[in-house]
């Protein structure tokens, strides 16, 4: 049998007050209906129904006919769910905007070293580096695997912003494939990464490093179930600790010592 209590929670949830649940939910089973009708079903003091219909109105959920005594109706579920889905947009775009006024991207927080221990967030946070990228992207994939659509689409991104990118795969197959995905990137087939060790059931996933700071570091590591594997990552917004350090000169030779193939 159909809950009309469930359904005034779930509206509650998505930003309605309880008055205003009670009385849509109460139009939603009735074709149309007058204060005294809808206080009825609804559960609601009849003085309050006229301020809540009223509010009601206004975000488009219910339409008022008028005739003595005025009656109500509701507008189709459909309707009134993609109304309170683009309010929902709306609060959750006007909360990301107030946040992001408030971040401090240049802080001396990040520019520590932090972990990441899902393949997800290890993907979110490569994304987000390209995202950012201004100058310069080198990128060393061992792992091909571990380099999704969000991830090309990224690099596509940055190349179209004129920022210079430095690949490095295993095999030319790779840089083929690499190469119709990003075709203005410098994509150069590294042999020694194909050869990468595992080290107590981790082996090499991916090495990226953006403006010569930002820098993530993954590997694969192995899990207890069969044929599953788990990203784990180290990353650094920093430029002077000794992680970018090493990372940006190690890149550097690698550059210096490989012959590059557009």
């Amino acid at each position: 049998m159909p809950d009309p209590e469930e359904a005034v929670t779930s509206l509650e949830e998505l930003g309605l007050t309880e008055y205003e649940a009670r009385c849509f939910v109460a139009l939603t089973r009735l074709s149309k209906g007058t204060a005294k009708e809808v206080s009825q079903v609804a559960d609601v003091p009849r003085s309050r129904v006229y301020d809540t219909i009223e509010r009601l109105e206004r975000t488009g959920l219910v339409s008022v006919q008028q005739t003595d005594p005025r009656e109500y109706k509701g507008v189709p579920v459909e309707t009134a769910c993609q109304l309170l889905r683009e309010d929902f947009d709306a609060r959750i775009d006007a909360a990301e905007n107030a946040l992001k006024q408030l971040e401090k991207p240049e802080s001396t927080e990040d520019e520590g070293v932090w972990a990441i221990t899902k393949r997800e967030h290890v993907t979110e946070r490569v994304v987000t580096f390209l995202e950012d990228a201004a100058d310069t992207v080198q990128y060393l994939i061992p792992a091909i695997e571990t380099v999704d659509d969000r991830i090309l689409e990224a690099l596509a991104s940055a190349s179209d912003r004129s920022v210079d990118l430095y690949l490095e795969v295993p095999t030319e197959a790779n840089r083929e494939d690499f190469a119709a995905a990003v075709p203005e990137a410098t994509i150069a087939v590294a042999p020694d990464l194909e050869r990468t060790n595992d080290v107590r059931g981790q082996w090499p996933a991916q090495l990226l490093m953006v403006d010569r700071r930002a820098i993530i570091a993954a590997g694969i590591r192995e899990s207890d179930l069969p044929d599953v594997h788990n990203e784990v990552a180290v990353w650094s917004y920093g430029r002077d600790h000794g992680f970018a350090v090493w990372i940006r000169e190690l890149l550097a030779d690698r550059i210096a010592d490989r012959d590059v193939h557009r």
